[in-house]
């Protein structure tokens, strides 16, 4: 059974679907999402399959947009930054638990980075200049941060930002938060793969399915259907 906050969610969504479309041509136009990225920057040789834990907004967009990367292998929705206690989907809505909406990723090393999804991370899952919100989502459960599982993911991403701002890729500076990884929690199964199941959605239509697009337009040789 769908969560209070769920269904209000979609009311609200469905009722604004028209100037939620004007926001998001503006949005596109407004150079928020470049059309470059920095250059990817070289990680040790690991082997085995490997995961990472990254925020930015809902994560039913994110998890799709990494769905589509060839390489990776699985992609959970879920919570990080809070406890195991307060890890549903209608407690983090209340913004006060200190978790994030977030995706853990599966993917092997030898046929994509963790640079390569950083960069998909940055360019196209999210807009990583807006503090606390994604798009028509407000509150610090849909912020902007990776939740690093060792040294050496925080060294990359760190570098990664840096050489995003020093570059002025984008018109604002990024806000992303670096975090060490304390805890990853599987949220709810009607939120798993909920774009493919979901694909006319008026927030997926909106919000996400244009960021598909992109991914496909952007890195069509790391793109996979």
């Amino acid at each position: 059974m769908l969560t209070r906050n769920f269904i209000l969610k979609s009311l609200l969504c469905s009722l604004s679907i028209f100037s939620l479309t004007v926001a998001a041509l503006t949005y596109n136009k407004s150079g928020a999402v470049p059309s470059h990225a920095a250059t990817e920057i070289s990680t040790s040789e690991t082997v085995g399959k490997q995961t990472a834990v990254l925020s930015g907004g809902c994560f039913w967009g994110m998890e799709a947009v990494f769905e589509h990367l060839k390489g990776v292998s699985n992609v959970v929705s879920g919570f990080s930054g809070g406890s195991a206690a307060t890890a549903n989907y209608e407690t983090v809505s209340s913004g006060t638990t200190g978790h994030a909406e977030s995706v853990k990723i599966t993917y092997d090393p030898s046929q994509i980075s963790y640079s390569q999804l950083l960069k998909v991370y940055f360019m196209v899952a999210h807009n990583p200049t807006e503090l606390n919100e994604q798009g028509p989502d407000t509150g610090t459960q849909y912020r902007s941060a990776i939740f690093f599982a060792n040294d050496e993911q925080k060294q990359v991403a760190q570098t990664y930002i840096d050489q995003l701002n020093t570059e002025h890729v984008f018109p604002k500076p990024i806000v992303t938060q670096l975090v060490p990884l304390k805890g990853f929690y599987k949220a709810e199964e009607y939120h798993q793969h909920f774009i493919d199941r979901n694909p006319m959605y008026p927030y997926v239509v909106v919000n996400d399915l244009p960021k598909l697009a992109q991914l496909q337009v952007q890195f069509p040789k790391m793109y996979k259907k």
